[in-house]
């Protein structure tokens, strides 16, 4: 059995504590801004004029979902390089719809899309809520943030008496039809529209006819816990992926100073292809670092020389096996929770791992004491991927991916390892302090 120290306690402490205050990827962005806050970093403008003090702490909100935070290091830009973390800041779910309410005599119910790749059974019968953003049309128009905190939905199963072959085959949704989210008892002498709109104003106090629009994620109320006769284990919504944001935002605040100026970049959209103005397949993460070389007087030269010195780490949570269906594992490549960080790997570049920079990863893994392991999927199952291949191939940098072991990807409530987290903040730590990358070829 494991044994937890008290340090690895507080860390999985502190990332239950930032999963919770982060319903969405609106106040995830917004926790961490907060924190760097707190942390000395100050906050550029992307509209402004940077000046960048020598040694100095800064991040970069991009539409209030995305951030980018760095430290300048000791040595030159294009000397020492870049370590880059990159992880993304969204998780699959319910998303309400442009005009969500619908009257299902005698219901008042909210439709939904799907966001990403949810395991839609785990949906139903949970404490569900509401958070993300709501657009109110003043001049000029303002978003404000909004959740709703407390139990406000809930997606109730059939009866087993109505479906007697569920355990059979299996819980399914009709995405269309049966996803709508219950809210309330009709109220005839008031349309669905005008209920649902009056309660956004209420929560938000403001005047109804302002609100002009909302992004609003679907969340679970149940908080993060430990887990486990050593209580080793912890289980929360979204550890796919802010785990990896915590990871990289405390490994990064670990050291005063390093050679090397260290970023992290943690996108939102990633569920979703990734593919906008703030993900990974934008242009967020080169305009903030060429907005860097610029304030700094490195020309063109020296970008390149910079570039070629950095490294970047894509840092998702990995699949960790579960022995009740060994059948969807490779049987060589069993991730094992708490047993380490993981190395991805896949020969069609849906991860970026090639053998040198998982050498250098090993190694960072041994300066740090921490153990690792090494992830392949199936060969007869299609592969997932991570922001990296586009990162690395937008950039022109070495890449790896890694990530730690996680039960029940994609579930609304998934589990991972007290041990594995601590891991993965002190093997970040060693490779944002390493002051060169080698060199191959």
């Amino acid at each position: 059995m494991p044994t937890i120290d008290p340090a690895q306690r507080r860390q999985a402490e502190s990332l239950l504590r930032f999963i919770d205050s982060s319903p969405s990827p609106w106040h995830a962005a917004t926790t961490m801004a907060e924190w760097l806050e707190e942390e000395g970093f100050h906050n550029l403008d992307e509209r402004g004029h940077w000046n960048l003090a020598p040694r100095g702490r800064y991040y970069v909100l991009r539409d209030d979902s995305s951030i980018i935070a760095f430290i300048l290091g000791t040595d030159s830009v294009d000397r020492a390089g870049l370590r880059i973390v990159g992880a993304h800041t969204d998780s699959p779910g319910l998303r309400l719809k442009p005009r969500p309410a619908e009257a299902a005599d005698p219901m008042l119910r909210l439709g939904v899309e799907i966001y990403g790749s949810p395991i839609l059974a785990t949906w139903s019968d949970r404490d569900l809520s509401l958070a993300g953003r709501v657009a109110l049309r003043h001049q000029p128009p303002t978003v404000c943030l909004i959740d709703f905190e407390t139990p406000l939905l809930r997606l109730p199963n059939l009866a087993i008496h109505m479906n007697r072959k569920v355990n059979e085959e299996g819980l399914k949704f009709d995405r269309q039809s049966e996803l709508p989210l219950l809210l309330a008892v009709l109220e005839r002498e008031i349309p669905p529209e005008t209920r649902f709109i009056e309660l956004l104003a209420e929560r938000l106090d403001c005047d109804p006819e302002t609100i002009g629009g909302w992004e609003l994620n679907v969340y679970d109320t149940q908080r993060g816990a430990f887990w486990g006769p050593d209580q080793e284990f912890i289980a929360s919504a979204r550890l796919d992926n802010l785990a990896s944001c915590h990871a990289a935002l405390a490994a990064m605040l670990l050291e005063d100073e390093t050679a090397a100026t260290r970023v992290c970049a943690l996108f939102d959209h990633e569920e979703v292809g990734s593919e906008s103005f703030k993900g990974a397949g934008g242009a967020f993460l080169e305009d903030t670092l060429n907005r860097l070389f610029a304030t700094l007087g490195i020309d063109e030269v020296a970008r390149h020389q910079a570039l070629a010195a950095s490294f970047l780490i894509s840092a998702d949570m990995a699949h960790a096996y579960q022995p009740n269906f060994p059948k969807g594992y490779d049987p060589g490549h069993k991730a094992v929770v708490n047993r380490g960080p993981v190395i991805k790997t896949n020969a069609n570049l849906r991860y970026t791992t090639e053998s040198f920079s998982q050498a250098l990863f090993c190694d960072w893994c041994e300066q740090a004491d921490v153990p690792w392991q090494h992830y392949v999927h199936r060969s007869d199952l299609p592969c997932g991927s991570t922001i990296g291949p586009m990162t690395s191939a937008r950039l022109g940098i070495r890449s790896i991916d890694v990530g730690n072991p996680l039960w029940a990807m994609h579930s609304i409530r998934e589990s991972a390892g007290v041990i594995d987290h601590s891991h993965m903040i002190r093997v970040l730590e060693r490779f944002f302090a390493s002051p060169r990358i080698p060199v191959n070829g």
